[in-house]
């Protein structure tokens, strides 16, 4: 990968000592180790090189960061913010990495998201412990606390835990109260209520009027089998003379109407237009069929609000 370094070389080099084996004339200052995770969170936009080039480049040294925190036992308020950010670059990665998957070079895109999400896991495990290893006595919950604590919970709603992560339902018996209490933790907990129940309109709507960036990134692997979900359901249980409105759907799955179409050819299902001339979904078609995984890239209409979050 060619990218024009701002700092010397000796900060941005590709570490593979071990804990066991490394020289104290080995590790970085905390000063460097601040400034060269800086220096790499400014590339995660680069626009030089396909993000999978500049996530591989990240990932290594971002690894290599956390080791020297490691070895050097630093575990102050200091060390949170860093760690913040690496869990920015991994919960970011996971959405970015996704909308290349359907591309020629998918094969080594998914192995990319599965050692991304296995970092995640881990570098979220080290950030809750630090959280719990810098609260005071008064039990204050960290600034930024209630929303990377609800990453967890919406990076899970497949699934009971993550990779090498505790199980959700013992995970929710130790978020401190104050957390569980917080609006960034309520959204967490309906969306995960929302997803399992299956009600597709508040699952669309509640992640369009509440989701930060961040957690809008964890769900969004999500949004799309809700919305196959959706479509099953109004295809089933609509009346066979009364095809649904495209114009309808497109609000209610959060797409544009000509995606809308799209998505539901990748259902399997069939369009049509009425006497008016308008498009609609005929129902009770019987080749529904959950899409292939990366069938398509469809955005989400509610996507300008919560970039605002930013």
């Amino acid at each position: 990968m060619v990218i024009q370094l701002k700092h010397p070389p000796n900060l941005l080099s590709k570490r593979t000592i071990s804990t066991k084996h490394g020289q104290s004339s080995d590790i970085r200052p905390f000063s460097v180790l601040g400034s060269t995770l800086d220096y790499l969170m400014s590339l995660m936009n680069s626009a030089a090189e396909p993000f999978e080039t500049v996530h591989d480049f990240i990932f290594d040294r971002t690894r290599s960061i956390r080791q020297d925190l490691s070895m050097q036992n630093i575990v102050d308020k200091r060390v949170i913010h860093m760690y913040e950010k690496m869990v920015n670059f991994h919960v970011i990665s996971h959405h970015k990495l996704r909308l290349r998957s359907s591309g020629p070079d998918s094969f080594n895109i998914s192995s990319l998201h599965h050692l991304n999400m296995e970092q995640l896991a881990k570098v979220l495990t080290s950030l809750y412990n630090l959280y719990d290893l810098n609260r005071d006595h008064n039990s204050v919950v960290h600034k930024n606390e209630p929303e990377y604590r609800s990453l967890y919970v919406l990076l899970c709603l497949n699934s009971e835990s993550l990779p090498e992560g505790e199980r959700l339902s013992l995970w929710f018996r130790r978020v401190p109260s104050p957390v569980i209490k917080s609006k960034e933790m309520s959204f967490a907990r309906r969306i995960l209520r929302y997803f399992r129940m299956g009600n597709y309109s508040r699952f669309f709507s509640t992640i369009a009027a509440e989701a930060s960036y961040l957690q809008y990134c964890a769900l969004e692997p999500y949004i799309d089998k809700v919305r196959a979900l959706a479509v099953l359901c109004i295809n089933n249980g609509g009346y066979k003379l009364h095809p649904y409105p495209m114009a309808h759907l497109s609000n209610l799955l959060m797409m544009e109407e000509s995606e809308v179409e799209s998505f539901c050819n990748a259902c399997g299902l069939e369009t049509s237009l009425d006497e008016q001339g308008n498009k609609v979904l005929p129902t009770k078609q019987p080749a529904f069929n959950h899409p292939k995984a990366g069938y398509g890239e469809y955005g989400f209409s509610g996507l300008e609000n919560i970039c605002r979050t930013l």
